[in-house]
Formats: C-alpha cells, sequence, structure tokens
C-alpha cells in the first residue's frame, strides 16, 4: 500500500505540520515515508504546500505529482492541486475558505468548515488538525494513536499543554467528516 498526499495552504496554516505529523506516524508505524516541503517566495501568508508519501515499500522519489489525497485549506490551492487527485481519490476541501465546490466528479470531495470547526476546539490555528481528523476517519493510512504521538513530539513539553485541544480538533474532524 502506497498513499501520495499533498497539504497545501497559506503559510501560517499548519500545512507543514500536517505533513510532518503524517510522516511521523508512517515512521513510528515502519513504514518507508517522505516528506518534501515547498515555500512561495513570502514567509508567513504566502503558498506553502509539502508531498508526503506513506508505503510499504521504499520510496523511490519524494515529490508527488498524482496524489491519493490532496488537503486544500484555502483557494490558490484548490485552484492548482485539485487536478493532481487521482481517479478515486480524495480531496479534503476547507469551506471555510474556499466557497467553490470542486469540479471533479471522479474523486470523493470532503468539505469541512475546518477554520469554524477549529474554533469550536479551542481555536482557529487547529484547522489543520480538524483537517487531519477528517483524513483518519475516511482514508488514514496510518493511526490515530501514531498522529498524536507525532504531535507530542512535534510540540515537545513546552507545548505538551495542547494535545487535549488537538485531540478535540481531531475527534470534531472525524464527526464532521462522516
Amino acid at each position: 500500500m502506497t498513499q501520495r498526499i499533498i497539504c497545501s495552504g497559506f503559510g501560517g496554516q499548519g500545512v507543514m505540520l500536517m505533513g510532518q505529523l503524517l510522516a511521523y506516524a508512517g515512521m513510528m508505524e515502519g513504514k518507508f515515508v517522505s516528506w518534501l516541503p515547498s515555500y512561495g517566495p513570502e514567509m508567513r501568508g504566502g503558498t506553502a504546500n509539502c508531498s508526503v508519501i506513506i508505503s510499504d515499500e521504499p520510496v523511490g522519489a519524494p515529490t508527488v505529482t498524482e496524489a491519493d489525497v490532496a488537503f486544500v485549506m484555502n483557494k490558490p490551492s484548490m485552484e492548482k492541486f485539485e487536478d493532481t487527485v487521482v481517479s478515486g481519490g480524495h480531496l479534503f476541501v476547507n469551506s471555510s475558505l474556499i466557497d467553490e465546490t470542486a469540479s471533479r466528479q471522479d474523486i470523493d470531495i470532503h468539505q469541512l468548515a475546518a477554520t469554524e470547526i477549529g474554533i469550536q476546539a479551542g481555536t482557529a490555528r487547529t484547522a489543520n488538525i480538524v483537517m487531519l481528523g477528517a483524513y483518519l476517519e475516511k482514508c488514514g493510512a496510518v493511526s490515530e494513536a501514531s498522529v498524536m504521538a507525532g504531535l507530542k513530539k512535534a510540540f515537545g513539553e513546552k507545548k505538551a499543554g495542547l494535545l487535549p485541544m488537538n485531540q478535540t480538533a481531531i475527534d470534531l474532524g472525524r464527526q464532521n467528516v462522516k
């Protein structure tokens, strides 16, 4: 099993963290993984995306040109990556910032008001984790326990107090995509 994933949005939306968490989770489960970040010329507020591959076999190249799963957190990301999702793949759309519906009929489109749902969890900054929760519900190649372990690693001791809020964000993402 190989899953090719693209996470995309504005800088500051946590798309790199989404990719890192998926990669961490895959490594914890003994899978082969790659994570390749790509930043626009701006820092915060510029475009950012990353490619993640999670596989039971060695990964030959870290780039994803055809995605099984794409997370699009803003409209420019939707315009750029909707067509990269393979037929039968999954497109997770942050409908809080994207006011149009994807045009594809051959993929599963999951629209979540991730920013508003994140606010329910405690802060809009958890929108990325809400999207991961939806992914775990619909097509996760990794377990929720591994994602949470990755969050714990990424946050370290200083931010360990944020773990319960992020668990709530995962739970809300799962609930809102059913």
